[in-house]
């Protein structure tokens, strides 16, 4: 009798105060102008991940991503955008020609990474980590099309998901922000 109750009181133990796994901010990135980036620049800040492409019926959503980091961006948020031609091969182009793109048509000011895969066998470590629950310890949320919406609260720890086609400004990602 004793022996059932202190297995089940360690592993209470273990699971209570076992290390967390990785955080968004434990991962480096390439931006798109080239350089190398870490996420934990981002402590602090509630953020917005988004996997974006030029030549999706979704691309609009720019303007939108825009609006909202001209008008909640600064100290406690931000959005940065993650380049994918995971999808029909709506992202075709190379990093500087997606930069000229979405500045010439968006006037997107908001950072704007490398471009990466975000499914597949060459999945890049941080989207297998924002879609696989094992790694991020909240949801498994498969990439299922672009400008699919990751939150991610100040610690680093993923919040939520916000699917392709709710736009950026849907009630869920505003109170989210304003919380």
């Amino acid at each position: 009798m004793k022996i059932p109750f202190l297995i089940s009181l360690l592993m209470i133990s273990i699971t209570m105060f076992s290390q967390p796994g990785k955080t968004f901010h434990d991962f480096t990135v390439g931006t798109i102008d080239g350089k190398t980036i870490s996420l934990s620049q981002f402590k602090g800040k509630k953020v917005l991940v988004v996997n974006t492409a030029s030549k999706c019926g979704l691309t609009p959503q720019y303007a939108d991503l825009e609006k909202l980091y001209q008008r909640y961006g600064g100290d406690k948020f931000t959005i940065i955008g993650f380049p994918a031609n995971n999808f029909l091969g709506q992202e075709p182009g190379t990093n500087e020609e997606i930069q000229q793109f979405c500045q010439v048509n968006y006037g997107v000011t908001f950072p704007m990474m490398a471009k990466i895969s975000v499914k597949g066998d060459d999945i890049h470590p941080l989207y297998q980590w924002l879609t696989t629950k094992e790694l991020n310890g909240v949801m498994d949320a498969k990439v299922s099309w672009n400008f699919q919406k990751f939150m991610i609260d100040e610690n680093g720890h993923l919040v939520d998901m916000v699917p392709p086609k709710e736009k950026p400004f849907t009630e869920k990602i505003i109170s989210w922000i304003t919380e």
